[in-house]
C-alpha cells in the first residue's frame, strides 16, 4: 500500500514539474477593436453634403476613429554600455620594546622590541557592453481617442511556423501629426510604447523554468 502511494505521489510531481510556465505579456490594453456603431440618421434629403458620412474632400483618410488601423513600422536599436572601477590600499606598521610588565623590570629582555608591517591592495574593473536591434512591422488597431486627439493603439500579429508561433505585439500611444501616407508611424515616435516579440517555440519554452522547479531550487540552490 505504501509503495502504491509512494509511486503515485511521484507521478504526480513529475507531472507538476512538467508545468511550465508562459512568459507574461507587456501589451496592457487589448489587442483589436470594432469601430463605434453610427447613429441612426433621417433619410438622405438630396444635398451633397451628409453629416452621417462626411470626410474633408482634401484629407486623406488618417486613422483617427476607434477601430481605424495604421501600420507601426518598428525600427528600434538600442546601446549601452557601463565602465566602472574601484582602488583601495592599506598600510599598518607596529614597533614597540619590551621594557616592564606590571611595573616588574625584565633585565632580561632589555633592548627587545617588536617590529610588523602589514599592508593591502586591492583593484577591480568591470566593463558592460549591450546592443539591441529591432526591425519589422505590425498593423494596430486605434482602441480609443484622448480627449487632445491623441490615439491609444494596440496590436498583435501572429506567424505560425513549423516549429512553433511567433508573436508580435505593440500598444502605445500615436499623435496624428505623426501620421504618415499610407498611414504609417515609425516605433520611435509611440509614445509610451510596449513592444515584444515571443515564440512559443520549444527553445523558448526551454528558458521558462517550471514553477514547481523554482520551488525546488528555492530550498536547494545550484
Amino acid at each position: 500500500m505504501n509503495t502504491s502511494r509512494a509511486f503515485g505521489l511521484l507521478t504526480v510531481l513529475l507531472g507538476l514539474g512538467g508545468c511550465g510556465t508562459t512568459p507574461s505579456t507587456i501589451v496592457e490594453h487589448p489587442t483589436t477593436a470594432r469601430p463605434q456603431a453610427q447613429a441612426a440618421h433621417a433619410a438622405d434629403n438630396g444635398a451633397i453634403y451628409q453629416a452621417a458620412a462626411y470626410r474633408p474632400l482634401f484629407e486623406d483618410r488618417r486613422a483617427r476613429h476607434v477601430g481605424d488601423v495604421l501600420t507601426i513600422v518598428i525600427n528600434e536599436k538600442t546601446q549601452a554600455g557601463k565602465q566602472a572601477s574601484s582602488n583601495a590600499s592599506k598600510t599598518s606598521a607596529v614597533d614597540s620594546s619590551i621594557s616592564a610588565v606590571a611595573g616588574l623590570p625584565l633585565k632580561t629582555f632589555q633592548g627587545m622590541g617588536v617590529n610588523a608591517e602589514a599592508s593591502n591592495e586591492y583593484a577591480d574593473k568591470s566593463a558592460l557592453n549591450s546592443s539591441n536591434t529591432f526591425s519589422g512591422s505590425v498593423s494596430v488597431t486605434v482602441i480609443e481617442v484622448l480627449p487632445n486627439g491623441n490615439l491609444i493603439v494596440a496590436g498583435e500579429k501572429q506567424i505560425a511556423l513549423d516549429k512553433g508561433t511567433e508573436y508580435i505585439r505593440l500598444s502605445g500611444v500615436v499623435q496624428p501629426d505623426t501620421i504618415q501616407a499610407g498611414n504609417t508611424v515609425s516605433s520611435t515616435k509611440v509614445a509610451d510604447a510596449r513592444i515584444e516579440y515571443r515564440t512559443s517555440a520549444k527553445f523558448d519554452t526551454a528558458e521558462v523554468m517550471s514553477w514547481l522547479g523554482r520551488f525546488f531550487l528555492s530550498f536547494i540552490p545550484l
